[in-house]
């Protein structure tokens, strides 16, 4: 398991910053208070209007801290679930809105990757999400080692796609971990000529790992306006019929 050190994560000691993710099946909030993170992670499918608020409020309590006292606050911006792409949007813009802090979106799939980081050590990561009509949501992610940093790096684009229909080098499997539930999609996908040695289909975003992508550009200066707050489809037409979009999150 990959171990990360508090103060690498949530920079200065005083430094406040909330996550929020419901962009799949899970909903989950996390909250870096100086030396420690906390977090409340669920997998409960189309409840995430009804818990996504109390977690915050249940962080924010057990910190012992006030929304205006965060830094900012990161948010999993898709691809994803149309509606639990709306919900977090929603949540995180008025949250930010009333505490006037600035916000920062992260890709789901880079989520997915920085936990199999977290709790697999895996470096080279296929994220995928499925994404209904056959298609996923795809990425590739790396931990670059010329790189201080402990965040996953997007190689190449994200991508919807038919998992047939991949494109990859040949030589791009070695040392690469399966990580999301487009891994369903594995037959298929070896029809592209993408196998892996190791799958976590079952692995969804955790907003714990939110933080570790968001943070550093947080700090940075490089947080938006609340209003920014948009979420991330992939696919151009995103008014689909209700049943062409699946569970909703």
């Amino acid at each position: 398991m990959a171990q990360i050190k508090a103060d690498q994560l949530c920079g200065l000691m005083n430094s406040i910053y909330l996550a929020v993710d419901t962009t799949t099946e899970a909903c989950s909030v996390a909250l870096c208070n100086g030396a420690e993170s906390i977090f409340r992670y669920t997998e409960e499918p189309r409840m995430h209007a009804n818990l996504v608020l109390p977690m915050v409020d249940q962080l924010l309590a057990e910190a012992e801290c006030q929304l205006n006292q965060l830094k900012g606050i990161i948010f999993c911006r898709g691809p994803g679930a149309f509606t639990g792409l709306r919900i977090g949007a929603g949540v995180v813009q008025g949250l930010a809105f009333s505490a006037d802090i600035p916000v920062m979106g992260v890709s789901t799939l880079a989520t997915i990757a920085q936990r199999a980081y977290r709790e697999h050590g895996a470096r080279r990561v296929y994220a995928a999400i499925d994404a209904r009509m056959g298609e996923v949501y795809w990425g590739a992610y790396l931990l670059d080692e010329k790189l201080s940093s402990s965040a996953m790096q997007l190689e190449g684009e994200e991508l919807v796609v038919r998992p047939q229909q991949l494109s990859i080098a040949a030589s791009s499997n070695k040392d690469w971990v399966g990580c999301g539930t487009g891994w369903n999609f594995a037959n298929e996908l070896a029809v592209a000529g993408v196998e892996v040695d190791v799958v976590y289909s079952g692995m969804l975003p955790h907003a714990l790992d939110a933080l570790t992508l968001g943070i550093p550009g947080l700090s940075a200066g490089k947080g938006v306006a609340p209003e920014l707050a948009i979420p991330q489809y992939l696919r151009n037409n995103v008014a689909k019929k209700k049943a062409e979009q699946g569970p909703a999150s």
